[in-house]
């Protein structure tokens, strides 16, 4: 194929007449050419034999060879036959049309190109497919197609050593076509079929047909590819009304993490070889799961790379050409089609490029999520101590994504020295030796950035690191929103938080001044270059010609673009390599150990729980285990009832049985599935049938048994929307009891043969209770295995077994009356128990006796019958049946330009923002200066005399390049410091508005959205959008520069120009509305991935138990693909808009070349066209970025307008009203006086409280009972002010709390609220947050509620660590911290919202002994569930459905035996006795 042989003359290649018939070119050509047309004639054929009878032909064909390789393969085929194509009718153009031969040539590549593409197009639409064996013909075909490559190959050999005239292509077109021939044939003759393989591989990871329909961009024919016209139905339906989730395609089985995570998975567990995860090895395993992606797009980034470069090759050419030098007919306009044709292929090869790096880092971010949250589901009680669920969230919602950005710079590092190399080669063939210059230069500039990009790496590592602190202090922090308000504590948190910011400040400000500085180096590093150049080409005596000086500052600036980007490039990499670290440091965290319990098949023992001498430690490193020496055996059906003293290791029994306890000797087992209920509800957001059904199909009839069993029935008649109600994040808008009952009902339906109960009566009223117990454990889990721990004696003596612990042993076992008389501890617990029933005994034996001065409270009866008259009512009168828990508010429509003001002036009121437009005006317009003092200055060839002499031009050039270079200085420190100061002014605005916002706000936003603010929305305005605006403004002007010098050579290209302006104003407003919602999608999207992420974390215990890891891995793929949705077709809108604004931008280029090729020699100074020229060279990529920055700004603002969503909620009333602060000794006397009081949650949800009036003296204990969901814990809110009266007032000693302020309210009442709260830091900070008293008062408080034994045991006594949540602490603990806390307060008011309810009954009876010991004189406010907890108090108010039924002294209120309150003590009495007999 000897496709170059008429090139005689130009000494290319001289062919001679001795070969014999057998080595003539002309004979191979007619050959290869006869094969291409019978694949083609092979091709069509079977297509309609296809389309005739079916898929027997065609198909074969294309399945057989399907695969990545061979469409890679066939398609690199193509286009090497369209570039010889070119080179040959160039060759044959030059030489008249008159060489025979080589028309023949022209004509093999025509049909090699057009077969090769068409097998290319037929194999990428045939997408699912079965591997078969090819067709004999087509295996024929191939046999003879390998053996023409090889005798072509031989030829051209045999004629090199004989005359060594063969042109270098030929061979390398040779080797290509017999490489491409051999693998060909390797695929077609030895490659297994596919249904060979084992399928069980392939098998879905979710129960659910893998076969997904076809999507808009996997059946896109190539033409709809290649121009991106797949996404315009989408594009269109955006323009058509906002976009939905539900308007966005599904994401192809190819792009979707239900196929990517387990390859993923399995390729990372086969690179560790059972190490651990390394970043070298996670590296690994994204690179090989997207390597043929990878490997496509740098072919794509090849191409152009190559394409770049052929303009600023050409311009000296085509300087040479106006000034009246031709080589040949119609130079003109070969020039003009190469450079279009180039600006083409550039265009299409940047466009593919672009969009599938994106695509790349969309599956690597998903593949990454997968991995993190599959990680949180079995990460070890050990290793979750060291990471908080903030931090786990930060590896999904910053790491994650920031290795999946940096595949925008995956190619950078080889494609650098390729632009190097090709820019070099070009100056040396133009410049000479003083190319060395530029190089020296080139290198000089990527030297210097060394040392920052060292910085760059420091910084930002501490950077995430601060970060990371500050997430996990605001996770926390939200998730105890609710008694920070109550202590009065919020603004303290909040200054703690601005603390983390300021040090997280820091590190920024370093980061983004050191990117200044880098940003400066590298915008001067084009100058330098080119000073350094032109400098070395007059020392060594290079003459200067305009058309050179063009060709090379075309040349720098084509380079300019990689060296600009080298630092950004540089920055990615050390921040992609720490996010990597970090993930693989994650991710070789410690496991659970699944072989702690073996757990047994169904119904192969008779025992269902054994536990031999083990010895189990949530810490193993620890000389004291928390469970000692456990022995333990547990039949099919039995009753198991586990009590004891706070922290004896109670809940740690059941965790062990779980297998969430690390085993350090000894065995256990388990026969049967498990249920497990935890002391600390764990709901997730949803609604209340989802919750119980907990992924079990729904069948009717268990259902409603488990509702009922569960005593839900009257609660879901009660909300509006009944078991549809959807439960906000954690189960805010439910009580502890009905958030304890849906626990309990979830684990009922999922039908168990072993129940594992933490304790989960405390939680419920005692009538509640009992009800439990009898339906639940007695009645519909009679026949099952039931371990459970209660603090309650009246439910022990139905246990077959009871185990008393202490001190992390089983010191007594057995029957109820077995063990009464054997052992101390358990006497202990009875004695406890019966001394509360003896105070309940002595109030029933003094009614008799009592004074009767005692004061009455009279209650309206006429207020009571009406409050009783909506006792049945849902809600009021024409209230609007709404959710409580919405979904997340979105804007629609254009992004306001008020948002862009509102961040443009934020910082110094905008004063910076015209400086920093004027430095970069400034150096536009010095750089245009230079590069035409350069081509004004240099004559066009040797023979014209220069117009000024060197030493001028290079002064004046210098000095012309050093003032843009202080002007880019100036422009990226004004352009960095606006930035962090609006950053820094963006995050207190928000953050002081969310601490500041009433309890409804939290109650009705789930954590995520705020966390998603917080990290990804404020990162973004750290780093992001700044330089989004930076770059709006410098595209922006550069193509005003690029426009008005291309208008110096001819004012005609407006007549192009405005119409393709017009035309590109109007593809980008087409465009952006279905980018600007898909945009907020992404943005939406992230929040449910993130509070999934962040329920799973804290319900791990629970989803374990239940064996569902497993769905809950494919919820979050299902949440992961919804996110990754509108980034895919995000994507594809920005690559259909930049390739139709680069096709614009081409024709205006192409129309100015056409005019200046056209025009008489002599018209117009060929330098002053070289220049436009070099400019318009520029064009395509400049408006394409303008729109693209346009776009991109748009989309990267929502970030902006999201924070100020945040940043504009409604605030709490003030928490200091100075005009009216109560006096310091306030309250004195502790009187509470509740008028007409009326509350709701919602102004669409129905009244809780219905005209609640009475009076708490002050001094007295009272006692506030009910059923659960009476109104207690909302009359308690009530009086704190987290919940605002709709109607009525509160008084405190004469002052009303709604005219006051909110800390002058919180700060002098006091509460020990339901959930006991710690926070992470230490024990000191936890007793008094706000420092304001001494350690000897800490340390008095602490032994005051039996606490200071317990922390003088810890090395660090007061400063003793407390994990997140307290973790380390057991429940009990928890509740004896805020006990000291109110002890530490001395408040006037004390309110316990059901303070001991996960207190055993003696540390209840020390806590009632304490609080009666140092508050007597102080009005105490009770809510709780046992009745001795209330018994002894003074008055006791009984709600019932949001209003009062009785309030009066418990002797006046035991004597009416038919009174609500006389019913419930006999009922508890009744029930106490009997278990105490």
């Amino acid at each position: 194929m000897d496709f170059l042989s008429s090139m005689k003359e130009d000494g290319l290649l001289t062919t001679y007449s001795s070969r014999s018939f057998l080595l003539e070119p002309l004979l191979l050509r007619w050959v290869f050419g006869f094969l291409h047309v019978v694949l083609l004639l092979v091709l069509f054929c079977l297509w309609v034999r296809n389309k005739v009878w079916g898929d027997s032909g065609f198909g074969v064909v294309t399945k057989s060879l399907k695969s990545k390789a061979v469409l890679f393969c066939s398609l690199a085929l193509s286009l090497l036959n369209l570039v010889l194509l070119l080179l040959s009718g160039f060759s044959w153009y030059e030489s008249s049309c008159s060489d025979n031969e080589q028309l023949v040539s022209l004509v093999v590549f025509v049909l090699a190109m057009v077969s090769w593409g068409t097998l290319s197009i037929c194999l990428h639409r045939c997408s699912d497919y079965e591997q078969t064996k090819p067709p004999f013909l087509l295996r024929l075909w191939l046999v003879l197609y390998l053996l023409v490559s090889c005798y072509s190959l031989v030829v051209d050999i045999v004629i090199y050593k004989k005359n060594k005239t063969v042109h270098v292509l030929l061979p390398v077109y040779e080797i290509v076509s017999f490489s491409a021939a051999l693998f060909l044939g390797y695929v077609a003759f030895f490659k297994k079929a596919r249904g060979s393989i084992n399928r069980v591989l392939e098998e879905p990871l979710l129960n659910e047909d893998s076969s997904v329909g076809a999507t808009p961009y996997s059946r896109a024919g190539i033409l709809s590819l290649l121009t991106f016209s797949w996404m315009s139905p989408l594009i269109e339906t955006g323009n058509k009304k906002a976009l939905d989730l539900e308007d966005v395609p599904e994401l192809h089985v190819s792009d979707s993490v239900v196929k990517l995570a387990p390859n993923f998975r399995s390729m990372l567990e086969s690179s560790s070889d059972g190490g651990g995860v390394t970043t070298f090895k996670l590296l690994n395993a994204l690179f090989f799961s997207s390597h043929w992606e990878i490997l496509v797009t740098a072919f794509f980034a090849f191409i152009y790379t190559i394409a770049s470069y052929v303009g600023p090759a050409l311009i000296d050419t085509l300087v040479q050409y106006l000034n009246g030098r031709r080589q040949y007919n119609n130079e003109g306009y070969v020039l003009v089609t190469t450079f279009f044709l180039a600006k083409l292929l550039e265009c299409l090869a940047k466009r593919h490029w672009y969009f599938r790096l994106q695509k790349i880092g969309i599956r690597m971010r998903s593949c990454l999520v997968a991995m993190i949250y599959e990680k949180g589901l079995t990460l070890s009680c050990h290793s979750k101590k060291g990471r908080t669920s903030g931090e786990i969230i930060n590896f999904m919602t910053v790491d994650a994504e920031r290795v999946g950005s940096f595949c925008w710079y995956i190619h950078d590092s080889w494609l650098l020295l390729l632009q190097i190399g090709l820019a070099m080669w070009l100056l040396y063939m133009s410049l000479g030796l003083a190319s060395i210059a530029a190089l020296v230069a080139t290198f000089l500039v990527m030297l210097v950035n060394i040392p920052f990009g060292k910085m760059q790496e420091r910084f930002q590592e501490k950077l995430m690191e601060a970060k990371d602190s500050r997430m996990k202090s605001a996770a926390e922090i939200l998730r105890n929103m609710r008694i920070l308000k109550l202590q009065g504590w919020e603004m303290k948190f909040l200054s703690k938080v601005f603390d983390l910011r300021t040090c997280e400040e820091g590190w920024l400000k370093k980061y983004v001044y050191n990117s200044a500085v880098i940003s400066f180096v590298f915008w001067g590093a084009p100058t330098l270059v080119s000073v350094s150049t032109f400098g070395a080409c007059i020392l060594l005596g290079v003459p200067l010609e305009s058309g050179k000086i063009l060709s090379a500052i075309a040349i720098f600036s084509t380079l300019r673009q990689p060296i600009f980007y080298l630092p950004e490039t540089i920055s990615m990499v050390v921040q992609t390599k720490v996010s990597l670290d970090r993930i693989a440091s994650y991710l070789c965290q410690e496991n659970l150990n699944p072989d702690v319990v073996e757990n047994l098949p169904k119904g192969s023992s008779d025992i269902a729980v054994e536990v031999s001498n083990s010895t189990l430690s949530w810490d193993v490193s620890s000389a004291n285990p928390t469970l000692k020496d456990i022995n333990l055996k547990v039949f099919h059906g039995m009753k198991v009832a586990v009590c004891g003293t706070v922290g004896s290791g109670k809940s740690s029994l059941l965790s062990s049985i779980l297998g969430e306890v690390p085993k350090i000797s000894g065995s256990l087992k388990v026969c049967g599935t498990k249920g497990y209920v935890a002391q600390s509800p764990w709901i997730q957001s949803g609604t209340i049938e989802e919750n119980i059904l907990f992924g079990k199909a729904m069948e009717r009839e268990r259902y409603e048994k488990v509702v009922e069993a569960c005593s839900l029935s009257k609660d879901l008649e009660v909300l509006s929307f009944g078991d549809q109600t959807v439960i906000g994040e954690r189960g805010i808008n439910l009580s502890g009891g009905q958030k304890q009952r849906i626990q309990i009902a979830r684990a009922l339906y999922q039908d168990a043969d072993i129940y594992l109960f933490d304790d989960p009566f405390s939680a419920v009223d005692a009538h509640t209770g009992t009800h439990l117990f009898k339906e639940v454990l007695l009645g519909l889990l009679s026949s099952k295995t039931v371990i459970y721990v209660t603090h309650q004696v009246e439910f022990l003596p139905a246990a077959d077994l009871i185990l008393v612990m202490k001190d992390g042993r089983i010191s007594q076992a057995g029957r109820y009356n077995d063990i009464l008389n054997s052992g101390t501890d358990f006497m202990e617990l009875i004695g406890a128990h019966q001394e509360a029933l003896a105070v309940v005994g002595s109030v029933h034996a003094s009614y008799a006796s009592e004074k009767p001065g005692l004061v009455r409270d009279a209650i309206d009866s006429k207020e009571t019958q009406e409050s009783q008259d909506l006792k049945n009512g849902k809600s009021d009168t024409g209230e609007a049946n709404r959710q409580l828990v919405q979904e997340e508010e979105r804007e629609k429509g254009s992004v306001s330009l008020d948002v862009y003001w509102k961040y443009i002036t934020l910082a110094y009121g905008g004063a910076l923002v015209p400086f920093i437009v004027l430095a970069q005006v400034l150096f536009q317009l010095l750089q245009i200066g230079s590069n035409y003092w350069m081509a004004w200055g240099t004559p066009v060839s040797k023979d014209v005399e220069a117009p000024v002499n060197l030493y001028t031009l290079m002064i004046v050039y210098v000095a012309l390049a050093v003032g843009s270079c202080f002007c880019i200085l100036v422009r990226s420190t004004l352009l960095v410091t606006a930035g962090y100061k609006t950053a820094t002014e963006l995050f207190h605005r928000m953050h002081r508005c969310i601490f500041r916002s009433p309890m409804s706000f939290f109650d009705t936003t789930p954590s995520g959205r705020i966390m998603n603010r917080a990290s990804t929305d404020q990162s973004a305005v750290d780093l992001d959008i700044p330089y989004q605006f930076s770059s709006l403004a410098v595209t922006a002007i550069q193509v005003i520069g690029i426009i008005g010098v291309m208008s110096q050579v001819s004012w005609l290209v407006f007549l192009v120009f405005i119409p393709v302006v017009a035309a590109s104003i109007w593809y980008q407003r087409y465009y952006i509305a279905a980018a600007r919602e898909l945009s907020r999608l992404d943005g939406v999207c992230k929040a449910p991935l993130i509070q999934h992420f962040s329920e799973t974390i804290s319900g791990s215990t629970t989803i374990r138990s239940f064996n569902q890891e497993s769905r809950f891995r494919g919820d979050n793929m299902r949440l992961s693909d919804a996110y990754s949705r509108p980034k895919f077709y995000l994507a594809g809108a920005v690559e259909w808009l930049c390739f139709r604004l680069d096709m614009l931008s081409s024709l205006v280029f192409a129309f100015s070349l056409i005019f200046l090729i056209s025009i008489p020699t002599g018209v117009i100074d060929p330098s002053l066209a070289g220049l436009a020229i070099t400019y318009g060279l520029n064009l395509n990529t400049q408006q394409a970025w303008l729109m693209w920055a346009l776009c991109n700004l748009e989309n990267k603002i929502i970030s902006v307008e999201r924070i100020l969503q945040y940043a504009s909620v409604s605030s709490e009333p003030p928490l200091v009203i100075e005009s009216n602060r109560p006096e310091n000794s306030w309250p004195s006397l502790g009187d509470v006086d509740i008028r007409d009081l009326q509350v709701r949650y919602a102004p669409h949800m129905p009244l809780v409280l219905r005209g609640i009036t009475c009076t708490f003296k002050g001094g007295l204990r009272t006692g506030i009972v009910g059923r659960t969901g009476s109104g207690k814990s909302t009359l308690i809110q009530t009086l704190f002010r987290i919940v605002e009266p709709s109607a009525g007032e509160i008084r405190i000693d004469g002052v009303n709390i709604l005219t006051i302020g909110l800390h002058d309210l919180r700060l002098r009442l006091s509460i020990i609220p339901q959930d006991p709260t710690m926070f992470e830091g230490t024990v000191r900070s936890n007793l008094d947050p706000l420092e304001e008293y001494t350690d000897d008062q800490i340390w008095e408080a602490l032994d005051k509620c039996q606490l200071g034994d317990e922390v003088r045991k810890k090395e660090h006594k007061l400063d003793s660590s407390v994990s997140e949540n307290g973790e380390n602490w057991s429940m009990g603990q928890r509740q004896l911290v805020c006990l000291g806390r109110v002890l530490l307060k001395r408040s006037k008011i004390l309110v316990l919202d059901e303070a001991t309810a996960s207190v055993d009954t003696a540390t209840d009876n020390l806590i009632q002994k304490t609080l009666r010991e140092h508050f007597s004189d102080c009005t105490v406010i009770t809510i709780a569930h046992r009745i001795s907890s209330v018994i002894d108090s003074d008055m006791v108010l009984l709600l019932s459905n949001g209003i009062i039924e009785e309030y009066d002294s418990p002797v006046r209120l035991l004597e009416d035996k038919s009174s609500s309150f006389a019913k419930l003590v006999a009922e508890y009495t009744s029930r106490s006795s009997s278990s105490s007999d």
